[in-house]
Parts: structure tokens; C-alpha cells; sequence
């Protein structure tokens, strides 16, 4: 008989009557169970927790000295645990008691004695959604690769293992050469099957290396991940000297110089990798990110060498860097910044409805320069500040004018950064622009990331809420690719959500993205919130989302994104 994957989850149970503890076990041992951590001292239990990582709690409430809605306060303040699923064991039958566990992060609750058939199914059926939820928060839809958030992880505990025995821990930060012009010249879709074409050679490459070396801990493998658009990150951990990660960094160069076939046609691609190695440039995940990438963004702007290590002194890097961010400076005091418009189409009268504001940047010298380039160092240097303060007041000022003139009432999306979402005035420079522009507060639609939502939730409830008193709409964006946690979703004042198109891209062939899409647009029925759906690129997936209950739809199927007044006569035409 064949081991489900989920039996062999490793459970923990924490327990001052360590009869309860064999029970439940014993119990669970017969349903093909086997992995058990038993705590009678509760003072103990966030230490083995975090040493061990369990999947599953069971937590006993009434305990000496530690009680239980101590451990669960203490995991729920920790980042790591925030999300582990922890069923409350007790015997209370104070309601009080069981609504106070709820509140701190209680998952679900068994009552004492427990019944042999309720326990086994509670834990069957939590599992399953925790493996859901950690394919979503933990993998990248599109390439099927880690995230950036397991990357981090991943990278916190190699650190600390290769820093104890005195080992060096390597991360590659792998780009490619002009991927923005693919996505111009061939469609955002052709764009994605090239990312996942290039994320498998990558991903066989790690795993060639992990066989060969004979790796029988995981701890110990190297570990490929996708960290943003067209970047993907290797780690390395316990390198055997930076020889050793230059010899992976030029196997997967000559992986991916093969050529590709998308849909019939032959591309070459160059791929670019810089090296960053602790503890010589940082002892941090998120810092060893930033080094890698630097390195591989100085071999993209020098063009000599395709595998660079990091140097934190190298001259012509910064004078880039510096030229840059004047460049921007003057940029925001020149009026060289503008703003395109993708329309977002009503899935049901076919009227654009609704519009994205998507910055650009036009260099009297260097032409059009990518946000994929400049936001990075807006972000560096603080000017995100100025520059969303400049992307909100123009985006409101155009809105208005259009609904002065008679275009109709077009509601403008403005995406939200995490520093201007952070600043404790941001509502003020929301009612700031409303009022300069004369825009009507209902047609003003504020979208931000559920990252940035999550990172403090009291914090971002209380804002949010506090925005909703404008009048405006606000959006969750790229919905799916980071927590989408439902009980976290429904605190928030929320009036969208938006499907990530990297859900999109498969439809409707694969069907495992067909259900995910669907189950995405119930839910957010259920919670009465309007759908968008961006990334829409056929007539197939056109057709198959028409039988949903989504709202607005966005992407290359209707138009890319516009300039001002090429918006207006797309407007015009498309709504005649």
C-alpha cells in the first residue's frame, strides 16, 4: 500500500499528561502516522518547535506555569511560525476560553476525551489545506521553482548551519539578457514559457549537481528559486570555495545558451549570474539577495564577463549607480516621467470600465528606461516616496480630466509601494490628490501586494480602513502568489482582488490552474469582492473566463498599456 505524503508530516504535541499525549498517538500511529514530538514541560515548547519545524501542533490550553495561550502568543509573534496550524486540545467548555485561543491564532479545536475518528479526520483535512496554502505562498505558479520568501528561509537556516562549522554559503543570481524585448516583440505569454523553459534548465542543472555529489541532506542540497520577473537565485550552501560555485554558474550559462522552441520558433538567450559569498559579503538572507543581484546587474551594464562575483568596491558599479539615481532626480524636476494606461475591460457589456496607471520613464539620452531598472533604485535612495506621490496626483489629474470631457466614468488603479504604504501620513497625500485634482473619490482605486498588507496586519486593517472613509476602492494585487490566507483576507476593507496572470498563462490547458483560477473567483464572491483578471492574452482564455463570475478582465487580448491620449481614442472606439 502506497504512504500518502501527508503521513508523513511531523507532529508535535505539547501536553502537561503524558497519558493524553500516548493517546493521541497511539491513535494517529494507527492511521499510518509516524512522525510524533511529545512536550510535557510547556516551558519548553517553542524551542523544540523551532529546532524541529513540526508541520502540526497539538496544543494543550491548561498547562502549569506556561499555559498554552502562552506557546501559541509566543508562535504567532514569530514571522516563521505565523501560519502553522495549531489544534487546541482541552477540555474547557468555557467559550471564553475557546474565543480568546481563536483571537491569538488557534487553527481549529478538539475537545477531551477525543474521539479516535474526529481526531484523524481534523487532522487529514488540516494538512491538506496547509499544503495548499504553503504551494502557494512557498512555489512560483509560473515556473513551478521555490519563491522568493522559501528562498529566504532556506537561506536563513544553510547560513546558520555553514556559520557554525565554519563553511562559506554561495548564492547565484541568475538574469537574462534583454527579457523585456522578448515581452515587447512576442507577448507577455511567449515571455512566460520562456521563464519556465529556463527555470527547468536551471532546475536540471541543481539537480545533476545534488546527484553527483551524493547529497542525502536537505540541508545540504543546492536549492534553485525564482526571486522576481526574469531573476532566478541558486543557493549554495557549504561551497567547496568560490571555484566551486563559478563551475555551477557556467553549467547553467551553457544550459540555457541552447537554443529554446516556443511555439515554433527558435530563440537564443544569454544569461547573466553574479556571485555573492557569506560570510565575506553579508551574514544576511535579504542582503546576500541584494549582492548577488547587484553583481549579475554589473555583468548585464559591463558586458565583458557573463559570471561575476561580487565586489563591493568596484568603481564603475557605483558611477553607474550614482549617474542613475541624479539622472532620476532630475527626472521627477524635468517632467520626464509619464504614465500609460492598460485598460481593464467590463467581462460582460465589453466597456472599458477601469484602467491601470503604469509609470514610464522617458531619458532625453538614454530613451525609455524600464521600471524594472529604475524602481529598484527609487526604492534604494527613498525617491519611491516622491515618485508614488508624483504617479498618484497625475493619475487622479488624468482620471478627472477624462470624466470632465465626457470619456465616462473611468475608474484609474494606482499600485501602492511598500514606503509610501508605510508612512503615517499617506492618507493626507490620498485626500491631497483627490482634492487638487477634483476627481471623484469612487473612481480612484488604490492596489497593493498581500505581502505588503501582511507584513503588519492591525497596521494595515487600521489604515486600510481609514482610506475606506475617502470614498475610494481598494484592490489586493497579484492575489495568489504570496499568503492568501482567506482568514486574514476577510479583516481587510477590501472592494477587489486581482488574479496574478501567472495563473492565467496556463489556462485553458492546464487544469490544475483552471480549478486554482476558479476557486480564487469564488472565494472572492464569497467575500463580496469584484474580480479582475489580468494577464489575458487568447480568445481561449477569454472564452473560458466568460463562464466565471469575474468582472474586470486585463491584458494584451484587449490592449497594452497607453499613453493618455492614445487611451482616450482606444476608449472611444472600443466603448462606441
Amino acid at each position: 500500500m502506497k504512504v500518502r505524503k501527508d503521513k508523513n508530516a511531523l507532529i508535535m504535541m505539547v501536553d502537561d499528561e503524558p497519558i493524553m499525549m500516548e493517546i493521541v498517538q497511539a491513535h494517529l500511529e494507527e492511521a499510518g502516522y509516524s512522525r510524533f514530538i511529545s512536550v510535557e514541560d510547556s516551558s519548553k515548547a517553542f524551542d523544540v518547535l523551532a529546532h524541529q519545524r513540526p508541520d502540526i501542533l497539538f496544543l494543550d490550553l491548561v498547562m502549569p506555569e506556561v499555559s498554552g495561550f502562552d506557546v501559541l502568543e509566543r508562535i504567532r509573534a514569530h514571522q516563521e511560525f505565523a501560519y502553522l496550524p495549531v489544534i487546541v486540545l482541552t477540555s474547557s467548555s468555557d467559550s471564553f476560553s475557546k474565543l480568546r485561543a481563536l483571537e491569538i491564532g488557534a487553527t481549529d479545536f478538539l475537545a477531551k476525551p477525543v474521539d479516535a475518528s474526529e481526531l484523524k479526520l481534523r487532522l487529514r483535512n488540516t494538512l491538506t489545506l496547509k499544503a495548499y496554502v504553503d504551494q502557494l505562498s512557498s512555489f512560483d505558479a509560473l515556473t513551478k521553482l521555490a519563491n522568493r520568501k522559501s528562498l529566504r528561509e532556506k537561506m536563513s537556516w544553510a547560513l546558520k548551519l555553514d556559520q557554525l562549522n565554519e563553511n562559506k554559503t554561495a548564492l547565484l543570481s541568475v538574469g537574462l539578457d534583454r527579457f523585456g524585448q522578448v515581452n515587447e516583440s512576442f507577448g507577455i505569454q511567449f515571455g512566460d514559457v520562456l521563464l519556465y523553459q529556463v527555470a527547468q534548465r536551471i532546475n536540471d542543472v541543481v539537480a545533476s549537481r545534488n546527484k553527483l555529489l551524493g547529497l542525502d541532506r536537505s540541508e545540504a542540497e543546492i536549492y534553485p528559486a525564482r526571486l522576481a520577473g526574469d531573476e532566478f537565485g541558486v543557493l549554495i550552501p557549504s561551497v567547496n570555495g568560490r571555484n566551486h560555485a563559478a563551475s555551477i554558474a557556467r553549467q547553467i550559462i551553457a544550459g540555457i545558451s541552447k537554443p529554446f522552441n516556443i511555439n515554433g520558433k527558435e530563440l537564443f538567450v544569454n544569461a547573466r549570474i553574479g556571485i555573492t559569498v557569506a560570510p565575506d559579503d553579508g551574514l544576511l538572507s535579504d542582503e546576500l539577495i541584494n549582492t548577488a543581484s547587484t553583481a549579475m546587474r554589473q555583468s548585464k551594464v559591463e558586458n565583458v564577463e557573463s559570471v561575476r562575483f561580487y565586489s563591493q568596491t568596484n568603481s564603475h558599479e557605483l558611477k553607474e549607480k550614482i549617474e542613475l539615481e541624479t539622472a532620476l532626480h532630475k527626472a521627477l524636476e524635468n517632467n520626464e516621467l509619464l504614465l500609460h494606461y492598460q485598460p481593464k475591460v467590463d467581462l460582460l457589456t465589453r466597456k472599458v470600465r477601469a484602467a491601470e496607471a503604469l509609470i514610464r520613464w522617458q531619458h532625453p539620452e538614454k530613451g525609455m528606461i524600464s521600471p524594472v531598472v529604475f524602481i529598484p533604485l527609487a526604492e534604494e535612495s527613498g525617491l519611491i516616496l516622491d515618485i508614488g506621490d508624483w504617479v498618484l496626483n497625475e493619475a487622479c489629474r488624468q482620471a478627472a480630466e477624462w470624466e470632465r470631457s465626457g470619456l465616462g466614468d473611468i475608474e484609474v488603479s494606482v499600485n501602492v509601494s511598500g514606503p509610501q504604504f508605510q508612512e503615517a501620513n499617506y492618507k493626507a497625500h490620498v485626500e491631497t490628490a483627490l482634492k487638487a485634482s477634483g476627481l471623484s473619490p469612487s473612481l480612484l482605486m488604490l492596489e497593493l501586494t498581500e505581502s505588503l498588507a501582511m507584513h503588519n496586519v492591525e497596521a494595515s486593517v487600521k489604515l486600510l480602513s481609514s482610506l475606506k472613509e475617502l470614498g475610494i476602492g481598494l484592490s489586493i494585487d497579484d492575489f495568489g502568489t504570496g499568503y492568501s490566507s482567506l482568514s486574514y483576507l476577510k479583516r481587510f476593507p477590501l472592494d477587489e482582488l486581482k488574479v496574478d496572470r501567472s495563473f492565467i498563462t496556463g489556462i485553458p490547458d492546464n487544469e490544475d490552474e483552471v480549478r486554482i483560477v476558479l476557486a480564487i473567483i469564488a472565494m472572492a464572491k464569497a467575500l463580496r469582492l469584484s474580480v479582475v483578471i489580468e494577464g489575458v492574452e487568447t480568445e481561449e482564455q477569454l472564452t473560458l473566463l466568460q463562464g466565471t463570475q469575474s468582472d474586470l478582465i486585463q491584458g494584451f487580448y484587449f490592449s497594452k498599456p497607453l499613453a493618455a491620449d492614445d487611451f482616450r481614442l482606444f476608449v472611444e472606439q472600443f466603448n462606441h
